[in-house]
C-alpha cells in the first residue's frame, strides 16, 4: 500500500501489547518517506524489515519495533505521554538508545516528516 499523505511505500509494523489501546489497533502501517503512522487491523505475517524505512533502526526486532511505533506517535508528546514511555523502555531493555536512533532519524535525508525530530528528541529527553 501507499502512504495516504505522501504516496510511498508503507511497512506494516505489529504494535507491542502494551500500547495497543492507546494506537487503536494492533498494527500500524508506517511511511517510508514521511514517517506517518496509520492504525489498521492487517495481520503482519513476517517481521517487518524497518530498514526499509530508515538504516537508522535497529536491526533488533525487539528494540525495532517499539522505536517505530514510538517514532509514529511524537506527533504528539502529550496525548502519547505513557505509551511513549512505555516503549522508550522497551527499546532500552533491548540494549537500544532511543535517543541516538532520533538522531540518525533527523539526519537520514530520505526521510521527509513534518515532525521536527530533532525538537521531538529534546522534548522526549526532558520527558523520560
Amino acid at each position: 500500500m501507499t502512504c495516504p499523505d505522501c504516496g510511498s511505500k508503507t511497512v506494516l509494523v505489529p504494535v507491542p501489547d502494551a500500547v495497543t489501546d492507546a494506537v487503536g489497533a494492533p498494527t500500524v502501517r508506517m511511511c517510508t518517506r514521511c514517517l506517518s503512522m496509520d492504525p489498521t487491523e492487517e495481520p503482519v505475517d513476517t517481521p517487518p524489515n524497518l530498514s526499509q524505512i530508515s538504516e537508522a533502526f535497529p536491526e533488533e526486532h525487539d528494540a525495532a519495533v517499539p522505536m517505530a511505533v514510538l517514532v509514529g506517535l511524537l506527533d504528539s508528546l502529550a496525548l502519547h505521554r505513557a505509551a511513549i514511555t512505555t516503549l522508550y523502555e522497551q527499546v532500552e531493555r533491548a540494549g537500544v538508545d532511543p535517543l541516538l536512533v532520533l538522531d540518525r532519524l533527523a539526519r537520514d535525508a530520505t526521510i521527509e516528516t513534518e515532525i521536527d525530530l530533532a525538537g521531538r528528541r529534546r522534548h522526549l529527553e526532558q520527558l523520560i
